[in-house]
């Protein structure tokens, strides 16, 4: 399957050459090209990819905002943002999690893993950039508006889910998850996607939001 993906970068040199590289992968379409926010949004209802490659800092809308539209919006809650950061310590990037971006990756990420970063957003799963995750974990808890009640669908976890959501929360991938709990990565998967129903979670991402915002992962 072709994956379709959405450009938005104000800079118009960074936007081409993301562009040509995503185009230059047989399995990846670029559909669209947005300068600002308000056009990645307009383009995400228009064209609904699987994919928008979202800068953080625009004009006349930034990237926190836009994603935040297109989560919220019904017609394209399924379109899965991957927002891309100049700084590791970007103060916005801690919003973003929480307005519904599936993934985070700094600009100087090399060419194949942005392709891969595409795959994985795409097959519906989440990503952290190695480099960001710990600090951007760390931050994120410190945060006063961070902190929210338990939600009690957590109540409803087995022991084993538990388990597995203490270690998604860790920035485990499934392979490193299976290996820590000795079970295969089918069961794994399995784990994951009742995670995923049980807590009202779109995806990884918001399962790592949900550990630490509850105090479940400290």
């Amino acid at each position: 399957m072709t994956i379709r993906v959405i450009v938005a970068d104000d800079q118009a040199l960074v936007r081409s050459g993301f562009s040509m590289l995503l185009a230059s992968a047989d399995d990846i379409n670029v559909v669209a090209e947005a300068s600002n926010g308000q056009e990645a949004v307009d383009l995400a209802r228009r064209h609904l990819p699987d994919v928008v490659l979202m800068d953080i800092r625009m004009p006349v809308m930034d990237g926190l905002e836009a994603t935040r539209e297109i989560a919220a919006t019904s017609a394209t809650s399924s379109v899965r943002v991957l927002m891309l950061t100049t700084f590791e310590l970007d103060e916005y990037v801690y919003g973003a999690l929480r307005a519904g971006a599936s993934g985070f990756l700094l600009k100087d990420t090399r060419p194949h893993e942005l392709l891969d970063a595409v795959r994985v957003i795409a097959a519906g799963e989440a990503l952290l950039s190695p480099s960001v995750t710990r600090t951007l974990i760390a931050e994120f808890v410190r945060s006063p508006e961070s902190r929210r009640p338990t939600p009690k669908a957590l109540d409803s976890l087995t022991d084993r889910e538990r388990d597995v959501l203490a270690l998604v929360a860790d920035g485990l991938s499934n392979a490193e998850i299976a290996e820590r709990i000795v079970v295969s990565i089918g069961t794994v998967k399995t784990h994951v996607s009742r995670l995923l129903m049980k807590l009202h979670a779109r995806d990884r991402a918001q399962l790592v939001v949900i550990a630490y915002q509850t105090g479940f992962t400290r």
